[in-house]
């Protein structure tokens, strides 16, 4: 595969998976996504994976819930009540659990210097899952030879252990289905960079 090639796939990925995370299934930015996923065709156009998981992640996706999409969403990402799989980096980081913890600062700082600026939609951490998910898919497209630290020392230290709490706790077919195809995508993504994630202590 050409380096093109791998940072294209890299961003078409992230970009799709972030959004999802992010936004609400029925906003402007996923409800194309959602469709999409409800059919089978992305299965062939997905780069990571055997076709035996994508089948199962597509039959998970397909699957009738008897809770809105919506609602879904609302229960795993804002609330009112505790979130079973919180998105934000710094929550399994930081030994207080705690939202704008160091490790955010420290993602912060990275930023600044690399002169990267996030638009937020209110008062909020940069390091929400689905806000990584697609710096990544920035930085690809844009800052490639940046990519490969970010992912090693800002996302993928903590990001499968949120994944694997997102897959155990939502309790939604959809959002279980897309933990096990972002789990996919970041294991390609570390193969194929060869990347070296430093350990870390995780906190939850």
């Amino acid at each position: 595969m050409s380096e093109s090639a791998l940072y294209q796939n890299i961003s078409l990925s992230a970009r799709l998976l972030g959004a999802l995370f992010y936004y609400p299934p029925s906003g402007e930015q996923c409800t194309t996504l959602v469709s999409a996923l409800s059919s089978l065709d992305w299965r062939n156009e997905w780069p990571y994976g055997t076709d035996e998981e994508l089948n199962s992640i597509a039959a998970l996706i397909r699957t009738a819930s008897a809770e809105p999409l919506d609602e879904a969403y609302q229960r795993l990402f804002i609330g009112p009540y505790a979130l079973p799989a919180p998105p934000w980096g710094s929550v399994y980081l930081d030994k207080e659990n705690v939202l704008f913890g160091d490790s955010t600062l420290a993602l912060r700082e990275w930023m600044s210097e690399r002169r990267i600026d996030v638009l937020l939609r209110q008062n909020e951490p940069e390091d929400h899952f689905g806000l990584m998910m697609m710096m990544a898919a920035w930085l690809a497209e844009l800052q490639p030879e940046e990519l490969a630290e970010f992912l090693e020392i800002h996302l993928l230290p903590w990001a499968f252990r949120y994944l694997e709490l997102m897959e155990q706790g939502a309790e939604h077919p959809f959002y279980q289905g897309i933990a096990r195809l972002a789990t996919l995508a970041l294991r390609g993504w570390q193969q194929t960079l060869d990347l070296d994630v430093p350990p870390r202590e995780l906190f939850r």
